[in-house]
């Protein structure tokens, strides 16, 4: 009982990350792995689990979506649908063992990306003295290959989607939080249907079902409370988690 309130707690808080930056991995795949779930399938059952919180953090930000340059929204949302389903296929059809070696380096690719993403964004047109500009063609293939690395594993893939289009499109963050939201629900929504299809995460329904309870609750209340908190605190709280847990698995590696 104690570790599936546990489990619903890490939901919430791993919901509430994703709708502030998209890094809720980090809570709930080492909090599926504790409950005893293999790396593989802890992955793909945290995707499963933080869908409704992305579906609902998306129906929150429905109002404020902004265009990704010229770029048709409904291509870019066909794209992530795509990619995640094709990063999907890949956790699924490449060995378990695979997965468990790769976990701590993409733990710490994430890591380096929250720390640094954000900043180095801006390097590009500063710079030039103007943001580069992509076009339509060049952002959804970007988007593409974020999306098939979201489906395959996704930590801070949120935090990638919004610099490839700050660098390429000059998008401020805070605009193009809400369309990251929305495509990272499109990128789990796919992903999800096939681990629902091929992976074995019903074979853990009660974990799997106190992360989807809690994810749903974080991601209502994390896309209404991202506008009242500082985004220093926001972000260092992502930061230090990122941290610890890439460190904890190299340690466990």
């Amino acid at each position: 009982m104690v570790e599936i309130v546990l489990l619903l707690i890490a939901g919430v808080a791993a919901g509430a990350l994703n709708a502030v930056g998209g890094a809720g991995k980090f809570l709930a795949l080492p909090a599926l792995v504790a409950a005893g779930l293999p790396p593989a399938t802890a992955n793909a059952s945290a995707t499963v689990a933080l869908v409704p919180g992305a579906v609902v953090g998306a129906w929150v930000y429905r109002r404020e979506v902004v265009p990704v340059g010229t770029t048709s929204t409904t291509a870019l949302t066909a794209t992530s649908m795509v990619g995640g389903a094709i990063g999907a296929v890949l956790l699924l059809t490449l060995p378990s063992e695979s997965f468990d070696v790769a976990v701590p380096w993409l733990l710490a690719f994430a890591t380096l990306v929250l720390a640094f993403g954000r900043r180095a964004s801006t390097l590009p047109g500063t710079a030039a003295g103007h943001a580069p500009r992509l076009g339509p063609r060049s952002v959804l293939i970007g988007q593409l290959v974020l999306a098939m690395y979201g489906g395959y594993f996704g930590g801070a893939v949120g935090i990638l989607m919004m610099a490839l289009w700050s660098v390429g499109l000059g998008m401020d963050v805070a605009t193009s939080n809400p369309m990251r939201v929305r495509q990272l629900a499109a990128v789990y929504a796919t992903a999800t249907v096939l681990f629902l299809l091929g992976a074995d995460v019903l074979a853990h329904p009660l974990p799997l079902l106190a992360m989807l309870l809690g994810g749903a609750a974080g991601g209502y209340g994390g896309a209404r409370l991202v506008r009242r908190l500082p985004a220093g605190v926001l972000r260092g709280t992502v930061l230090v988690t990122a941290v610890t847990m890439t460190v904890l698995y190299f340690l466990r590696g």
